[in-house]
């Protein structure tokens, strides 16, 4: 599914935002669902982990062995005996050691280096193929916060997580059997530290987890807040309406600030119980040793091997303690990243699901299986540059269960080639007629046909590919204008790209700019106007050279002069691509070679102009309505356009 702190301001307590609700994402699972989430992010390095760890455990194998020279070393200087060859194993082992130590290290980072790229790949591999009603129930800025902060937290926990689970567990065993052989009566000392420690782990993780969860779902909130401001700036700015976006902002900090005080609060805990307990452990096993040593039961030297033992097993429990709460912060991110995979994806090209296998098309239940095999002779179809034909067959459709019907069993046909309008009052489903064709959804009844043939027997990519879709609100990308162009035809050549230009009058926008087609437009195309933003969507459209045009108000922030000559390349088009246009424009309806009205949901009415005008009282009072906006716009003595 990724932020710039606040201005300066004091955080209050307050409702929540509606950007802070939820994402429309899976809940936190169980720990071991978020254990089972982790473990199968690893699992593809398991081997590169494990040399790893084995390098680490290697390390810390040479680590056990110093108390043990060291002990020898003192043994020898009682005796008066030469120490250099002691001294220099000495040496050698704490050397090789620390290499092997770091070595370890480095492979465990490398290899949570591999995971989190892998991570991110799935991530960015899924989200521009979820199908349009997830994204639309799904809050962007969350989404971006899984594929940055929470493959960040994978990253930075991975590798301590493992090393501590493995390691640090081993390594403690054996050194507490090398403490055992030292003295059983001090190793009784300090099994009873060590159990007091494990109750601390015990009763502290689980909140440390749920604490962590609840950050990262915070953080997430913050960034779909930001996302939600900065996406609609110039509406946010023109209502004057900073000060209630920013204070939405700031209340999303204040509640990712105290959700990570509170993740921190319970680390801390667990940190700071773990050492007071043993730096108390240091100290009653230096007076019970130190007494033993007074009566004779224990050498000086085996008293300081067995605590230089309690050295090294010190940072070792402190590194179990930490590595299990480093398990509980991966786990929460793996969770919050596998919710993401397996939000419900379109289906990709060749028949394979959008990401993962299964999971990546998880939930498209009766519909996709309810869905005909792929058509044979897609591909000729395909590649058959004629214009296409749609029908609808009894559509129904509502956007989600539980709300009013947009299509009440439509049915219409459009035939190859000529320009076909759809009119209607607004919420009469204009737009949704696109949608559908689109696969943006599904019909919950009826058929949409290509050409005679259902859509959903048509892979995505093919049928799309047929498809110049040309929006209400049109979209320019960050990036160049040649990016903007070329988004569906990577392959058009610079003649092809010089022809749309001319045709839809972009050829002097471009000759102002200051690097031509290589000017970058800004964020959603901000240095264009409304009007050129247009033209580059209908310019984009041509370029792909579709067998089915489809406009939805295409032309609304055209002036007279640029509309015009985009009706006239809208009329040429239509001699070799089938139009589709949803229109309010009467210049735009009255060239139209067949209309449809379109009233609560029904087609009530088709014909033409003329036909229309003189049956069907909607379309009447619609065109009247356009009448007087024209003359009042154009003066009463300006001829109308007519077919």
């Amino acid at each position: 599914m990724t932020s710039a702190p606040p201005t300066e301001a004091r955080c209050t307590d307050g409702p929540a935002h509606p950007a802070e609700q939820s994402a429309g994402l899976a809940g936190p699972g169980s720990a071991w669902s978020g254990l089972r989430a982790l473990a199968g992010h690893l699992r593809p390095q398991r081997g590169r982990m494990l040399a790893g760890v084995a390098l680490g455990l290697l390390g810390s194998v040479l680590g056990l062995a110093q108390p043990l020279a060291a002990k020898h070393v003192m043994d020898i200087i009682g005796h008066g005996q030469p120490t250099a060859g002691p001294v220099v194993v000495l040496s050698a082992l704490v050397v090789a050691g620390g290499l092997l130590a770091g070595l370890g290290h480095y492979v465990l980072d490398r290899s949570a280096e591999s995971v989190v790229c892998t991570v991110r790949r799935r991530l960015t591999h899924l989200l521009p193929r979820l199908r349009v009603p997830v994204i639309e129930h799904t809050e962007p800025g969350d989404l971006i916060a899984r594929v940055t902060s929470d493959t960040v937290l994978l990253r930075r926990t991975a590798p301590q997580a493992v090393s501590a689970a493995v390691t640090g567990t081993l390594i403690t065993v054996a050194t507490v059997v090398m403490m055992g052989l030292l003295d059983a009566v001090l190793l009784g000392v300090t099994l009873t530290v060590i159990a007091f420690v494990g109750c601390v782990v015990i009763v502290v993780t689980p909140h440390i987890g749920r604490a962590t969860r609840h950050t990262q779902e915070a953080v997430g909130r913050m960034g779909a807040g930001l996302e939600r401001t900065l996406g609609a700036l110039r509406t946010v700015k023109a209502a004057g309406a900073e000060q209630r976006e920013t204070a939405a902002l700031h209340r999303a900090a204040e509640h990712a600030r105290r959700t990570g005080v509170r993740a921190a609060a319970w680390e801390a805990v667990s940190a700071t119980l773990s050492a007071v307990v043993l730096q108390v452990c240091f100290l009653v096993v230096l007076g019970v040793g130190g007494a033993r040593v007074t009566s004779g039961s224990i050498g000086v030297s085996t008293l300081v091997a067995f605590l230089l033992y309690l050295f090294a097993l010190t940072p070792r429990i402190g590194q179990l303690v930490e590595g299990v709460g480093q398990l509980q912060i991966g786990s929460a991110a793996a969770v919050r990243i596998r919710e993401a995979e397996t939000l419900e994806a379109e289906e990709a090209e060749g028949g394979e699901s959008g990401i993962g296998g299964a999971e990546g098309v998880q939930g498209r239940g009766d519909e996709a299986a309810a869905a005909p095999e792929r058509s044979p002779g897609s591909h000729e179809r395909h590649r058959d540059r004629h214009p296409a034909t749609v029908t609808f067959q009894q559509v129904h459709f509502a956007y989600r269960p539980g709300l009013p019907a947009v299509h009440r069993h439509v049915s219409f046909a459009v035939p190859a080639g000529g320009v076909t309008a759809i009119v209607g009052p607004s919420g009469a489903g204009k737009t949704t007629v696109f949608a559908l064709i689109e696969r943006f959804y599904e019909p919950d009844a009826g058929r949409v046909l290509l050409d005679g043939t259902d859509i959903r027997r048509w892979p995505l990519a093919e049928l799309r590919a047929a498809i110049g879709y040309v929006e209400q609100d049109p979209t320019v990308l960050a990036g160049t204008l040649r990016d903007n162009l070329t988004l569906g035809a990577a392959d058009a050549t610079d003649e092809q790209i010089a022809h749309v230009l001319r045709v839809a009058r972009l050829d002097t926008v471009t000759g102002r700019l200051p690097h031509g087609l290589d000017t970058q437009v800004g964020h959603r195309g901000s240095r264009l106007s409304g009007g050129e933003r247009q033209r580059v969507a209908i310019a984009r459209a041509l370029l792909r050279r579709p067998r089915l045009l489809l406009l939805d108000e295409a032309t609304s922030q055209l002036d007279a002069a640029n509309e015009a000559a985009l009706r006239e390349t809208v009329t040429d088009t239509a001699r070799r691509t089938t139009v589709l246009v949803v229109a309010h424009r009467l210049s735009t309806v009255t060239t139209a070679d067949r209309i449809l009205v379109m009233e609560a949901g029904r087609v009530r009415a088709r014909g033409t102009h003329a036909e229309l005008m003189a049956h069907d009282s909607l379309y009447a009072e619609l065109a009247s309505t356009q009448l007087i906006a024209f003359r009042r716009r154009h003066g009463p003595s300006t001829p109308v356009p007519e077919c």
